[in-house]
Formats: structure tokens, sequence, C-alpha cells
């Protein structure tokens, strides 16, 4: 083993992430990351405009073998060095998950070690254990990414969370891709948008609608989030745009829509911060990466006396890192490793952290 690795303390964790379209294997030592190897298929997807999840899961065959091997030799050991495997169990698409569920069975039976099945969402959370340290006993995680823009109390990860809100329809991230695609961005659309809007967008050029923020919304929805109408509304001042035969001004509109998902998502996880009693905010998944979120958030939490702890960007989306950092964290607590026999569960709720 190297001497970086006898160097850190706590467990030798392998994860492994297979639950859309990245092939992600992480290797952590207690809350330290040695390696972030990670294999992505979005170019193959991008000429859909989309996911395919056909194709998503042969990439992750493909990948997986020499993902585990860089993700090794960057960490500087070998596969009989780690305590652990972790492995996305869920949520997910369910052939991508069944390609990484199947190698990390196949590794800790071949290697003898214990198999931990977490939850794809809680390991968003965790994550941010490698950029900042133990997680504060009570926060709220605000978790926004292609498939999930979610609330979560959270008092300890190991034991499990605690849902508030969720989305009724569109996810943020799903909303980027269509208003990108509307727009003619390429996919996926959040770090264009993004980018759009950074390069001259006017936030205040139209005023986009902020889905399930009327009162007789926050009656029923005070926690959830709807990003289909605003969606929607884009489209239709694009469409009116180009009807009438007028330039089309991507970067104003970009900046404009981006604002509204950020407002939304802020507002409504200061009010869940407020409404729990708790000082911290922690934002995961690939939204997070979004420059306005990160900028609002900061701004809006400091103002109300909240700590906002987002990971680096590239800790934000779907990588192998959080997978392994959730198994730390797991070991670390003595939580009993999951069974061999485990599923692959793509609809694996939340409040399930580990799968047992």
């Amino acid at each position: 083993m190297s001497k970086t690795v006898l160097a850190e303390t706590g467990p030798l964790i392998l994860g492994i992430e297979t639950s859309c379209d990245e092939t992600g294997v992480g290797i952590v030592r207690g809350q330290t990351l040695l390696a972030d190897a990670i294999a992505s298929s979005v170019e193959e997807h991008a000429r859909f405009g989309g996911v395919v999840p056909e194709v998503a899961s042969r990439a992750h065959l493909e990948a997986m073998v020499p993902t585990i091997r860089r993700a090794c030799e960057t960490a500087g050991i070998k596969p009989t060095d780690v305590d652990a495997i972790a492995v996305t169990s869920g949520p997910g698409l369910a052939g991508a998950l069944l390609v990484g569920v199947a190698a990390a069975k196949g590794l800790a039976l071949s290697l003898d070690k214990p198999l931990y099945g977490v939850n794809h969402l809680a390991a968003h959370v965790a994550v941010d254990t490698l950029e900042h340290g133990d997680l504060p006993k009570g926060a709220i995680a605000m978790l926004v990414s292609g498939g999930h823009s979610s609330l979560l109390a959270v008092e300890d990860i190991t034991e499990g969370v605690v849902p508030m809100g969720s989305t009724i329809d569109d996810a943020a991230g799903e909303a980027f891709d269509k208003v990108a695609r509307v727009l003619g961005l390429p996919f996926p659309g959040g770090p264009y948008v993004d980018k759009a809007a950074r390069d001259g967008g006017d936030r205040l050029y139209v005023k986009f609608p902020r889905g399930l923020t009327s009162q007789r919304d926050l009656e029923r929805h005070r926690f959830d989030f709807s990003f289909s109408g605003l969606k929607t509304a884009v489209a239709r001042w694009v469409e009116a745009k180009r009807r009438d035969g007028e330039d089309l001004p991507i970067n104003h509109v970009a900046a404009a829509f981006q604002e509204a998902v950020c407002d939304v998502l802020t507002r409504k996880a200061i009010d869940a911060c407020k409404d729990r009693g708790y000082e911290h905010l922690l934002i995961g998944g690939g939204v997070a990466a979004n420059s306005r979120l990160r900028q609002m958030a900061e701004e809006r939490c400091t103002a109300a006396g909240i700590a906002v702890r987002v990971p680096r960007p590239g800790l934000c989306t779907d990588n192998g890192a959080m997978v392994a950092a959730l198994g730390s964290e797991l070991v670390r607590a003595g939580k009993t490793p999951s069974p061999l026999g485990l599923p692959a569960d793509s609809s694996m709720p939340i409040t399930e952290v580990l799968n047992k």
C-alpha cells in the first residue's frame, strides 16, 4: 500500500456509481478523497437530446473495469487493500444500476469484502464530507439534478433522512435541458444555459413564472417544486418571437429562465431551514454546479443567518466519490452491510439510505 494511504485514517472504501450516464469509481479513506475516476457517455446521448437507457447500460459495461483500474492506480492501491465496497443501489435507470450492482457484487465476493448498497440521493449529501468534514447535526439538504428536485431534513445521514418536498413534475435539471433545446443549445443543457446567462444575459429581461409560490399553492405544496409551467412559458415566449420574425436574445432568455429556477429553489430551501430551526443548508446534485444558484444561495443564506455548504462543482455531478463517501460514513457508524443478494432498485425511496 502506498505511503499516502498509510498516512490517512479511517476505512478505505471503493465506491461505484452507475445510476445514469456516468460510470464513476471513487476511493475514499475516511473523509479524504484519494481517487475520483469518471467515464461519461454523455456524447453518445447528445445526438438524441437526452439519455438513452440502453446506450447508458452498454457504456457502463464497457467502462467499468478500466475505470476501476484507473481509480486504483490514481489512489496508489490494489483492490485487495480496500475495507469495503459501496455501490449505488438506487434510484436510477434500472439497466444502468444493474451493471454497477453486479460489478460491486463480483468485487465483494472475489475480495471477501463487505458490500454496502447505498441511496444515490443520500450519497449526494454525504459527498460534502469530502470537502467540509463532518455533516452538521441538523441541516436541510437541497438536491437538484436532472431527475430530482428535493428538500430533505438530515439529522444523521447514516440513520436516514426525512423528505420535506420534491418536484411534482419536471425536475430543475430536466427543465434546463428542455429550455436549452428550445434555445438551440447543446445537451446537457445546464452548463450551456449557465454560460449563456453569464455572457451578457439580463436576468430582468423577462419575468418568467415561479411555480408553486402563490399563497394558495404554498398551503398545499409549501416545499414542493414545479418547473413544467416555467419550461412551457419559455417555449411559448420563444415561439412568439420567432413567429414575429424577431431576433431571439438567447443570453437574456437563458438568464431570465435561470433566475426563475434559482429564485424558487433558494426561497423554498431557506423556508425549510427556518421551519425546522436548522442553521445549515447543504446543496447537491448536478444543478448545484450552476453559478447563479451558488451565488444566490450564498447571498440569501447570509442574509438569513444560515450557513450554506456546497461541494466544488466536480463533486456535485454524479460520481463514484460520493458513493464511497457515504459508504465510509456507514462503515464508521458500524452499520450492517447489505446482503450479497441486494437488488438494483430503480425507485429506491430516499428514506432508505442503505439497502438492507
